[in-house]
């Protein structure tokens, strides 16, 4: 019950700030990006030798939660990507031990706390991944980053985890990408901060960032090859079923106008007061597949999500425990395709979202995800989606 409280409050807000925000939250639309393939490998290239290990050894990567709500794939696919790619010791750490409740869905256990992690890593970790949390300001979580950050971790924001970042005093004077609508509130926030257009991930003086949800993949397999080398990275893209993860990325779709505020205030207001579905898992479920898939329908303002296993709690591929209750009789059943590779498994639930509630509803999920229409328009049989 406190969950729901707490994303309760989340979602006033976020519907409190929208509102008071008027004509400039999330900033106006950008100008098209130029098309540019030798420039997008090139910052590539600069990201991975930015973040390339600094000391000796296997390093050591913290997945930084927050256990009341940390936004759930922000945090399942770095750290599933990480665990696959085996290039590192990947940690999951919050101010408590144990579980760490999700949103828009779900709950994993396993998180250790800041003493322990810091007990058996003293010199603290090599890189501190940051998802968005429900609360970008809590001082328990700022400290711990910005003491990381003063041993030499260098920091990754994904998404509006640039937020967190950002609190922990880590942006001011920084150049940063982040979620599309944060960039107006970063801006304000961090003086002599700069926002990057255009670039899926950025890196400046030991402080990443990246764009919305849907870029935390290509940001860990620049990161995977930062610490692995080139041909890692493109083994594990092909089994990721990702064709390219340089940081070119168009950011001029991505942005509100009068009819899409009205959208977003409507899609929060709305939020889980549809259908209650689950969503059925088995141990070695995979977390990439899974979590885009809940993340996107969850989105739909439509559909609740639970995890269902009539074995109870299921340990996902990544070695994550998963929180699953047994499955309840007539509730529908989300989903998921045996034969995607996990990427692709969103292209294809996108598709089912525009089947199922119309183009206008994918397209908002995409914008929310912000998910680039290319791909989507290829795996839904060439229909062009508006965002």
């Amino acid at each position: 019950m406190a969950m729901w409280r707490s994303i309760g409050a989340l979602i006033g807000a976020s519907i409190a700030a929208f509102a008071l925000a008027g004509c400039t939250g999330g900033a106006p639309p950008l100008p098209p990006a130029p098309a540019d393939a030798a420039r997008s490998e090139r910052e590539k290239q600069a990201f991975v030798e930015a973040l390339k290990p600094l000391r000796a050894g296997r390093p050591v990567v913290a997945v930084l939660a927050l256990n009341e709500g940390t936004e759930m794939t922000d945090l399942l696919l770095p750290h599933a990507v990480l665990r696959r790619a085996d290039v590192a010791e990947v940690r999951i750490v919050a101010p408590r031990a144990g579980r760490v409740s999700l949103y828009p869905a779900l709950e994993v256990d396993g998180a250790q706390d800041f003493a322990a992690f810091d007990r058996l890593h003293p010199a603290g970790p090599d890189y501190v991944i940051v998802p968005a949390m429900i609360a970008d300001d809590n001082p328990e979580v700022a400290a711990w980053l910005q003491q990381q950050a003063a041993r030499g971790a260098r920091v990754i924001g994904v998404c509006s985890g640039a937020r967190v970042v950002g609190r922990a005093g880590l942006l001011d004077g920084r150049r940063f990408a982040g979620h599309w609508y944060d960039r107006s509130t970063l801006l304000e926030r961090h003086p002599g901060a700069s926002y990057v257009p255009h670039q899926r991930y950025v890196v400046d003086r030991g402080v990443a960032t990246t764009t919305g949800i849907t870029a935390s993949v290509p940001a860990m397999l620049a990161l995977v090859e930062a610490i692995g080398g080139p041909e890692k990275a493109r083994a594990l893209a092909t089994e990721l079923g990702v064709a390219s993860w340089t940081p070119v990325h168009d950011s001029s779709p991505f942005y509100l106008d009068t009819g899409r505020r009205v959208d977003f205030l409507l899609n929060k207001a709305a939020f889980w007061r549809g259908e209650h579905w689950r969503v059925d898992v088995q141990d070695g479920a995979d977390d990439i597949a899974l979590a885009l898939a809940v993340d996107a329908w969850t989105r739909t303002g439509h559909i609740g999500v639970d995890a269902a296993s009539a074995a109870g709690p299921v340990r996902l591929r990544s070695g994550l425990v998963l929180l699953a209750q047994p499955p309840r009789e007539g509730t529908e059943r989300l989903p998921l395709s045996s034969s995607l590779k996990p990427v692709p498994q969103l292209d294809r639930t996108l598709c089912e979202i525009g089947e199922r509630y119309g183009a206008a509803r994918r397209d908002w999920v995409m914008l929310e995800m912000e998910y680039p229409a290319a791909s989507v328009a290829a795996a839904c049989g060439g229909g062009r989606p508006a965002a």
